[in-house]
């Protein structure tokens, strides 16, 4: 069975920024041939936590992935990391996925369990919350993304797509558990 993956990313907010890593990365990806999944690449989110969850809820409803991989910038940070819990007015969700077997294999990517409160744990917050509600199957991770560069570039890339790789078969194996 051929799963469904919807990717976000966020548009630039600062001045210095000429782009956004969340966004610079899906469009190295959208331009691989990624033949293992359909992908819906959700470009550009306001970088505001209101309007972000509503366009990526909407998303959600209308395409019925199997995983949901936001994708934000973290400027400071020197690799990929992939967060595992996001809090909101003193409530705290957690992923539902094994970060610890997703990132075995993993290089270039670590886990954090700070999503950096600011619109990227927003986001991460309301898209848990939602799935949760809705009882959906559907899985969701956020993913800091550091600046790209020449240097970084292909471990990135190679992470992500290993990344994607394992998450589409593990998501699909278990679509009913809690």
């Amino acid at each position: 069975m051929r799963g469904k993956i919807l990717l976000t990313s966020f548009r630039p907010w600062l001045e210095h920024h000429t782009s956004n890593a969340s966004d610079d990365l899906l469009c190295q990806l959208k331009a691989r041939p990624l033949a293992f999944a359909d992908f819906l690449f959700l470009h550009h989110l306001p970088v505001e936590t209101a309007i972000a969850s509503a366009k990526t809820l909407q998303a959600i409803a209308a395409y019925q992935p199997d995983l949901v991989l936001c994708c934000g910038m973290a400027e400071k940070r020197d690799r990929l990391t992939v967060e595992s819990q996001a809090f909101y007015q003193g409530q705290q969700l957690q992923t539902r996925l094994d970060l610890q077997a997703l990132t075995a294999p993993l290089e270039f990517t670590e886990i954090s369990h700070d999503a950096g409160k600011f619109v990227c744990e927003g986001l991460y917050f309301q898209v848990l919350k939602h799935l949760q509600r809705q009882q959906s199957p559907t899985r969701a991770l956020f993913l800091h993304v550091p600046l790209i560069t020449a240097a970084n570039r292909r471990l990135i890339l190679r992470d992500v797509e290993t990344m994607l790789h394992w998450l589409l078969p593990n998501v699909l194996a278990c679509p009913t558990d809690p």
